[in-house]
């Protein structure tokens, strides 16, 4: 819902209990009504044994890279999981307790290298750059796939020595699952990440999609759009909210071998109606991929970051796992 205070000359709008945005511009997230808090990498999880550790892409973009327990020697190929943090494109960050958690869980269940990426939010800056930065560190995780041992003093020697690159996923929860479908469409469109990597997999969970449904407009998924976005995109008709509208690109161009759609059906934000519509258009395109379509009872949107050590988010990990390893 979306809130407004006129009180001490500081107006500001509030969405649900997400952020205010004050007259100025000026954004305050509200995280610390919701329990989230910048967390370190770890050297060892002392519960997955997973190992972590930050990195610099460039200089607007970092990344915290995760490495199962186990990993002896370089001959032992990995699955490589890029992940895209949710958050309303306005929220969030790969270095916060609920998503460190999180991967060092999905790492250890699928034993595979994760790099979880931090990209700039809106409103400060324009969706279409939050995309930029997705692509920059997704080009730089495929960087790593060439034949030389270092070519670069930005490569890292977890993905260099242990990434298989015929198994990479990109995974998104909510604003995260935009960015996959978006990162997924231009990877078809530019025939793969690189000349050698491309997407075999996307696992989109509960993603920022915005449909033509009923009451869809009252929701703060849609009030936040209005606002963040581009005077020209601000509505149902963008294709960069709206991968169904009459502009957005055909979904026969999907650059990735296989797809995982996961909604829940008390999302209050993200209906799964919405999933529902994007699976047919999917289907109607013509897409020659693989799409499994999962809609998680009496669950509401992302539940398995709160805690991802109940029965119903492990059984869901153990899914995403299982599609993570399958080439």
């Amino acid at each position: 819902m979306a809130t407004s205070n006129d009180n001490n000359n500081e107006d500001f709008t509030q969405i649900d209990c997400w952020y205010r945005i004050y007259k100025d511009g000026r954004v305050e997230r509200l995280y610390d009504t919701i329990g989230i808090a910048y967390v370190p990498p770890s050297l060892e999880d002392p519960t997955t044994g997973v190992s972590s550790k930050d990195v610099i892409i460039s200089p607007h973009v970092s990344a915290r890279l995760y490495l199962p327990k186990n990993t002896n020697n370089s001959t032992q190929k990995l699955p490589i999981i890029v992940y895209y943090h949710g958050g309303a494109l306005v929220l969030g960050s790969a270095f916060f307790n609920s998503y460190h958690n999180y991967l060092n869980v999905l790492v250890s269940e699928s034993n595979a290298i994760a790099i979880s990426v931090e990209y700039r939010l809106a409103p400060e800056h324009d969706v279409t750059t939050i995309y930029e930065d997705s692509w920059t560190a997704l080009q730089w995780v495929a960087s790593h796939a060439n034949e030389k041992k270092f070519t670069s003093d930005n490569e890292d020697p977890w993905i260099k020595n242990y990434g298989d690159f015929s198994r990479l996923t990109i995974i998104g929860d909510s604003a995260g699952g935009n960015i996959v479908y978006h990162m997924a469409m231009r990877a078809g469109r530019e025939g793969g990440i690189n000349e050698k990597v491309a997407i075999n997999g996307s696992i989109l969970v509960c993603p920022y999609f915005l449909v033509p449904i009923e009451n869809i407009e009252e929701s703060a998924s849609y009030k936040n759009w209005i606002i963040i976005s581009s005077p020209s995109e601000a509505g149902l008709h963008s294709p960069l909210i709206n991968p169904l509208a009459e502009n957005a690109p055909s979904l026969s161009q999907l650059g990735c071998s296989k797809m995982l759609l996961c909604f829940t059906d008390k999302d209050m934000y993200i209906p799964k109606e919405i999933g529902i519509r994007f699976v047919e258009g999917v289907k109607k395109s013509g897409w020659k991929g693989d799409l499994e379509f999962i809609v998680v009872e009496d669950e509401v949107h992302c539940f398995q970051l709160n805690n991802p050590n109940t029965e119903k988010s492990q059984d869901l990990i153990k899914r995403f796992a299982f599609f993570i390893r399958l080439e």
